[in-house]
């Protein structure tokens, strides 16, 4: 039987959980919190453990941060007891849904609930022995945030990329598809890869990911191979849009021939224009 009760505590009484994956950020976001909180109180309790003379918190870290910084003396906390693994998936549950989750906070949150998985061992509630044996911890993982076993397996792959490189994908100057190949290099090779990108100005696309992933495993990738690689050119992206002339269709009379439908989008898109250039001088 689960342990817990509601009570009033100090914030400062609640410690922060360990290895804690996702930043508390004192943004926008932020302050908007502290605004909530300043006129309407915490509505929802924060979720933590006993932990020696102190509490675990397991969930509302951002929500104690706020109640700081409004001077609250207490705040109310639903007190649960609970195992190390317990915690951890709850931990990971409870924030995985809030947006603006970067993408190393989400990989670090994912590995840690699939190795708590694999120490609370193999589940017990599918029917079929053949089923049970392939679904692995991280097939599982996926199956509670909603997305498959191999975007989890791509996501904890990021774990294996050096800080400089996760901050790079976080920042988006590194596309999630090329940092899953990436995550293969060692990191001295990592290393040489930074090296690169700050002489070339330039990040790696997919394909050329890609070859330096198939270059290390085969012991080939070195800083001349390497560069070789980042200094291809990339293809320009297409700028081609393709309208549906079926979705198209239900917006004009059937008699209007392809030529007449693009010359009124054309006619339009110019009023339109015109239209936000005197918006914009007035």
């Amino acid at each position: 039987m689960v342990k817990e009760f509601i009570s009033q505590l100090p914030p400062d009484k609640l410690t922060p959980f360990a290895k804690h994956p996702y930043r508390v950020q004192e943004d926008a976001a932020m302050d908007e919190l502290v605004e909530s909180i300043r006129v309407h109180g915490i509505l929802s309790p924060l979720l933590a453990r006993p932990k020696g003379e102190s509490y675990e918190l397991v969930s509302g870290h951002r929500r104690r941060l706020a109640a700081q910084k409004l001077g609250l003396s207490t705040v109310p906390v639903l007190v649960r007891e609970m195992t190390d693994d317990e915690a951890v998936i709850l931990m990971v549950d409870s924030n995985l849904q809030r947006e603006n989750i970067l993408p190393s906070e989400r990989a670090k949150a994912y590995k840690m609930k699939m190795e708590a998985i694999k120490r609370q061992g193999a589940r017990t509630d599918l029917t079929s022995p053949k089923i049970s044996a392939k679904f692995r911890s991280d097939d599982e993982v996926g199956q509670d945030a909603g997305v498959s076993g191999d975007t989890i397996r791509n996501y904890i792959a990021l774990t294996q990329l050096v800080p400089e490189l996760q901050q790079m994908v976080d920042e988006k100057k590194i596309a999630l598809s090329p940092a899953y190949q990436l995550a293969a290099l060692t990191p001295k090779e990592q290393g040489l890869l930074l090296e690169t990108i700050g002489s070339e100005q330039t990040t790696p696309s997919l394909s050329q990911a890609q070859r330096m992933k198939k270059l290390s495993q085969s012991g080939e990738l070195n800083e001349d191979t390497m560069l070789s690689i980042m200094m291809e050119q990339k293809k320009p992206e297409k700028n081609d849009i393709t309208l549906s002339g079926e979705k198209l269709r239900k917006y004009f009379p059937r008699s209007y021939t392809p030529f007449q439908i693009e010359n009124t989008i054309f006619k339009l898109l110019d009023a339109w224009q015109k239209k936000r250039q005197r918006d914009q001088s007035r």
